[in-house]
């Protein structure tokens, strides 16, 4: 045991000395015009090291570096600064006066992806065969290989042509490659912008064997977190995973198998399009959940919050987001089609099954050609466009439900939801912006309207009118005291600016008919409606049951939605129906005491 220590000693006094006397006879300076010829001449770049470098051989041999920045050819901005640089070199290697460095590292570095950092091509410049085979390094007496590359604590400022800048903080990258130039990748970031906080989290492997003219890859796990104003309470997170490739002459891309998951909604797929001016862009996805309500502000509960649960999800006022116009939006600078299909959708509580989306946006014009889906037994269809080349969003809709229930929709609406049945719905509505608040206040549109087996809460006009009369006259009766919901409902429907006028209202069940007319104010809340009731089934005075079953009664429902007051004059009508009787009987008394024509005294001479 004690020759193995005092062995393992020797080797050990031996590795040091060898290195200190490599450090001590090797100037890594000598390295400097070296590393800066090698990278111009395989990339172009000018790499610039500012001091000396020195060396660092704990925990590995290593050659430190000052500040140092890497150019794109004619660009005006460096792609990369940072503070220091940390090379890690093989010892070997440098026995025969080579350099082999394993790994770069930076700390603190500026990562620029803008426009100004990008390389300029020099006018007249010779264009190579875009059928080259890719480069490969020439031996001439020096190797050059980056197996490893970190960068920890730095930035990176990613700016798209006509774009904002965006800063991702706390970047940290490490890049494993290995001889046949196959990449594992580790990154972890994040990005605050608009009072929103995004965190990224992402293992994966990139193939850059056939680089500059293809590349391949996938992400095994990315990892998200989106929290911050105008979001949901619980903010969104999920995990992405993909296989993708990238060919450098078309510009185009394919991403394959993706799997993506927000919250507790989950969609599967593929995407392709490519990078050229205009972008184009093609979405196939499945979902087997959507859960809108919890990946959107908009929801049920959003309409019924207080202003203080309101505040406590927005920033100061100091703070509030700059509105954005269309102008910013990424739609109006690419071609987009997308096949979306849901198993399970839920939208403002709204149960929605079969739910299909195909559409497409051509430089800011976005189509529905297909948007529908199904209620429990119903179906709807929404198809229409979205015009967001002007500075206001334009909406045109032409909709259509058959058997929608009734209920669930006005809930989903933020509208009372007393009324039960089934709606059939056919029209056309225009108006600006996708917000639902601004539609029912400004929207325009006309629509025939149909419900079936419909109930009015509280509201029954049939059992109403009964009560009414019985309170005011006993000669007759309705043996019918079993609430009837109204089989079959129409009105044509026209809304402007928030005022929704109902016009040619009719329908009815067995013993009711309705007819009538009105406006319901969407904006403030209220309505005034008035229907004719005719109820039959009457017994009795003959003449009530004739006056009854024949005269509409007007039901007048009016007042705000909270408070809904009516009117039925049933009196009226019955008191004007004993006025005409009484009439007609002195009518008769009068005839019946007349005497006969013939027997009417002469007048005299």
């Amino acid at each position: 045991m004690r020759r193995v220590i005092t062995t393992l000693a020797i080797l050990f006094v031996v590795v040091v000395a060898g290195m200190t006397a490599l450090v001590l006879l090797v100037n890594p300076n000598d390295f400097r015009t070296y590393m800066v010829q090698q990278v111009a001449q395989r990339s172009g770049y000018q790499l610039e090291l500012q001091g000396d470098l020195r060396w660092h051989v704990w925990p590995k041999l290593s050659i430190l570096a000052g500040r140092t920045s890497l150019t794109a050819p004619g660009a005006t901005d460096p792609v990369v600064t940072a503070e220091n640089m940390r090379l890690d070199v093989n010892l070997w290697p440098l026995l025969s006066h080579q350099l082999s460095v394993s790994k770069v590292m930076l700390k603190n570095a500026v990562v620029r992806v803008t426009p100004e950092s990008e390389a300029v091509t020099a006018k007249n410049a010779p264009t190579g065969p875009r059928n080259r085979s890719p480069r490969t390094s020439t031996d001439n007496g020096w190797s050059f290989r980056i197996a490893q590359l970190q960068l920890s604590d730095s930035l990176l400022i990613w700016q798209p042509a006509g774009g904002e800048a965006i800063n991702f903080r706390d970047f940290n990258l490490n890049l494993e490659q290995n001889s046949s130039r196959v990449a594992s990748i580790s990154l972890d970031t994040r990005v605050s912008r608009d009072q929103q906080n995004l965190n990224l989290d992402l293992q994966g492997q990139l193939d850059a064997a056939q680089y500059p003219r293809s590349l391949k890859g996938q992400i095994s796990k990315l990892d998200y977190q989106l929290s911050g104003a105008d979001l949901p309470a619980e903010g969104i997170k999920g995990n992405v995973s993909l296989q993708g490739s990238w060919d450098g002459q078309t510009q185009r891309f394919d991403l394959n198998q993706l799997q993506v998951s927000a919250n507790d909604s989950a969609f599967s797929g593929n995407a392709s399009g490519d990078l050229l001016v205009p972008q184009q862009l093609a979405l196939n996805l499945h979902a087997t959940n959507l859960n809108f309500d919890r990946l959107l502000t908009t929801s049920v509960a959003g309409d019924t919050q207080t202003n203080a649960e309101r505040a406590s999800r927005r920033g100061p006022v100091i703070a509030e987001p700059r509105e954005r116009p269309n102008a910013d939006s990424p739609l109006n600078a690419m071609n987009l089609d997308l096949h979306l299909q849901a198993d399970n959708v839920l939208w403002r509580g709204l149960a929605l099954t079969d739910f299909r989306v195909k559409a497409n946006d051509r430089l800011g014009l976005m189509t529905l050609e297909t948007l529908e889906g199904h209620v429990g037994t119903g179906h709807f269809s929404v198809p229409g466009s979205v015009d967001i080349r002007q500075p206001v969003t334009q909406v045109a809709l032409q909709p259509e439900l058959h058997g929608i229930p009734l209920q669930p929709l006005l809930k989903a609406l933020a509208l009372p939801d007393a009324l039960r049945g089934d709606l059939d719905f056919k029209g056309t509505l225009q108006g600006e912006t996708l917000d639902l608040q601004q539609a029912k206040n400004s929207w325009q549109g006309t629509a025939d309207v149909q419900v079936n087996k419909l109930e009015m809460g509280q509201i029954d006009p049939q059992q109403m009118l009964q009560r009414a009369v019985a309170r005011i006259s006993n000669r007759v009766s309705n043996d019918d005291n079993v609430s009837h919901p109204i089989d079959q409902l129409n009105a044509s429907v026209t809304l402007n600016d928030g005022i929704m006028t109902l016009q040619n209202v009719q329908g009815g069940s067995d013993r009711l008919a309705l007819k009538g007319a009105g406006a319901i104010d969407l904006a403030r809340q209220s309505l005034d409606v008035t229907l004719g009731i005719q109820v039959s089934g009457w017994k009795g005075d003959d003449s009530l049951v004739n006056a009854l079953s024949q005269q509409a009664v007007p039901l007048r429902m009016y007042g705000s939605w909270q408070n809904v007051q009516y009117s039925l004059p049933v009196d009226q009508v019955m008191r004007q129906q004993l006025q005409n009787e009484a009439k007609s009987r002195l009518n008769q008394w009068l005839d019946s005491q007349s005497p006969p024509q013939g027997q009417r005294e002469k007048p005299h001479p």
